[in-house]
């Protein structure tokens, strides 16, 4: 076996590959949703998100409610 048909053999499996690609990423993401319901039918709690913990307000949510709740002053005077 020479070089030339390893390249060969490297290219079609390359070429496979990529073919193969969408129908595997396709075919996990399908199993995924399955293992999803199937959990929602049995009513056990999926992983929670890190969002529904109870947190302080960052600096940022404290300084735009304060902004918020202030009135309104038109630049603008008739």
């Amino acid at each position: 076996m020479n070089a030339h048909d390893v390249l060969d053999t490297a290219a079609v499996l390359g070429v496979f590959l990529l073919m193969a690609l969408p129908s595997l990423i396709g075919h996990a993401h399908d199993r995924r949703i399955d293992r999803q319901l199937r959990d929602a039918e049995r009513g056990s709690p999926g992983p929670q998100n890190s969002s529904s913990k109870e947190t302080e307000p960052s600096t940022a949510t404290w300084y735009a409610d304060g902004r918020r709740s202030k009135k309104l002053v038109s630049s603008c005077t008739p």
